[in-house]
């Protein structure tokens, strides 16, 4: 039943009663949540959280949406590619990381875009706080654009500062074929890109193929 005319049965709001802590590591805890169904049943779930959240930010982390700039080029989206061990193999993303205590989205964003990349941008926008994968975690982040002056003479040779135990690759994309680009990265190479970064492309590419034209829906 879906609630219409003839379900005698009351909508519940949904809503969770229990949390408890299966197991705890250094970044991360899995959790058994148990909560109410929209029927009024009580049931549980396996939730994964991060343990590095602060209190006072918005969001566990940030990703970076940055756009280089420079004169007789075309525009570029600045990545990055690192292996990732929970999924054994390289990573095509967005620039990203958590957000330290007391530090804005704008400001991790930048600070997080200069150890991975080396490039110094300016902040225009920044996304409400976002889920990943809501099935799974309750981590959340906001996507923050940036934009990079690539004939500042700081973002000619840009140098990374990334931690020990940090290999990150950067990768710039013009923007113009991105999906292309990507795609052809994916055959050539074992690599998964971020669902973020991909979608991206996806929607870049359907807005250029007919942006004008109404869709007409065969019977």
């Amino acid at each position: 039943m879906d609630g219409s005319v003839g379900d005698s049965r009351k909508a519940t709001i949904p809503s969770v009663i229990k949390e408890e802590v299966i197991a705890e590591g250094k970044w991360v805890k899995l959790e058994k949540t148990t909560y109410i169904d929209p029927s009024g049943k009580t049931r549980t779930w396996e939730t994964v959280k991060r343990t590095t959240k602060k209190h006072t930010s918005s969001a566990d982390g940030v990703a970076i949406f940055a756009v280089l700039n420079r004169t007789l080029h075309y525009d570029c989206l600045v990545m990055v590619k690192q292996f990732r061990p929970p999924m054994g193999c390289y990573c095509l993303e967005f620039p990203a990381g958590l957000i330290d205590d007391n530090e804005s989205a704008e400001d991790a964003a930048l600070r997080e875009l200069l150890e991975e990349t080396g490039y110094k941008g300016e902040v225009v926008g920044v996304s409400p706080a976002i889920c990943l994968d809501p099935g799974l975690t309750n981590c959340t982040t906001h996507i923050v654009k940036v934009n990079i002056n690539g004939d500042d003479p700081e973002n000619i040779k840009p140098k990374q500062k990334l931690d020990d135990g940090e290999f990150v690759e950067v990768v710039l994309v013009p923007l113009n074929e991105l999906q292309k680009k990507i795609d052809e990265m994916v055959k050539k190479e074992n690599v998964v890109v971020d669902a973020r970064v991909y979608i991206y492309a996806m929607g870049r590419t359907h807005a250029k193929s007919k942006p004008t034209e109404l869709p007409v829906l065969k019977s």
